[in-house]
């Protein structure tokens, strides 16, 4: 009797850790930061040497840089992936929904059987910030490919580009109730003279008291209301700087 309780007893904390690992819904967060794939990356074509001029990252004179999301613009992919801010996964029957806080994102990931768009598809289709993707389950691990990324958007804080006809492969293996891991390789012939494939990455679980405001719970509410709005940085400014400057304390 004593053995078998105490069996019980070590066999509880195990079976509550049970879960569902092609289950990835739900609120997670990133501590990876925005440096990108913590690999070092191939040497670049001469087309990637022409595609980086006049990107000035942040490190350079300890400054903000030029990256395009200074100016309001969105963070493309991968760099949205890469950043420490909240992330809703939804899962559905023929696609996984990647819900960003950051700047009200959204992603969708098919997983309705149709293929990548290539050649005259994709041309078709254009560029696009977050590209178009597909994904598919092989095993536990949630494999996503994405091609169609505008050139505009940098991969990573550094600048790195990406070109149109890249494609960035994203693996998702969900390794314990709050744990998902990850890791990205891009495939760019034209901007890279080998494949980049990252370091391990991580989402850990959010509860929902963290992603819930005076009893409205959404990634979207109050204080994390994290969208780029040029309206709302001129009414800033003119709040704190230009107003002052011209008219004093009269207004």
């Amino acid at each position: 009797m004593l053995c078998s309780a105490l069996l019980l007893l070590f066999a509880l904390p195990a079976a509550s850790q049970q879960f569902d690992p092609h289950d990835l819904s739900g609120y997670w967060i990133g501590s990876i930061g925005g440096h990108a794939f913590g690999t070092k990356p191939p040497a670049l074509t001469p087309a990637g040497v022409e595609a980086m001029k006049g990107r000035i990252p942040d490190s350079v004179n300890k400054l903000p840089g030029n990256a395009p999301w200074y100016q309001c613009n969105p963070m493309g992919l991968p760099r949205i992936v890469l950043d420490n801010e909240p992330i809703e996964i939804i899962m559905t029957k023929d696609r996984v929904i990647e819900l960003f806080q950051w700047d009200w994102t959204l992603r969708e990931l098919w997983l309705d059987g149709r293929q990548l768009p290539s050649g005259e598809n994709l041309d078709n289709l254009g560029p696009t910030w977050y590209g178009h993707s597909v994904a598919q389950w092989e095993g536990n691990t949630l494999v996503v490919n994405t091609t169609g990324l505008d050139e505009r958007a940098w991969l990573d804080n550094n600048g790195n580009p990406k070109s149109f006809e890249s494609r960035l492969e994203e693996r998702y293996t969900r390794t314990g109730p709050d744990t998902i891991e990850f890791t990205l390789a891009l495939y760019d012939p034209k901007f890279y003279t080998g494949s980049w494939t990252s370091s391990k990455k991580s989402y850990k679980r959010l509860s929902t008291k963290d992603v819930t405001n005076s009893g409205w719970k959404s990634l979207y509410g109050g204080n994390t209301d994290a969208i780029c709005a040029p309206v709302n940085e001129t009414d800033d400014y003119n709040k704190r700087i230009r107003d002052p400057a011209v008219y004093g304390d009269k207004k």
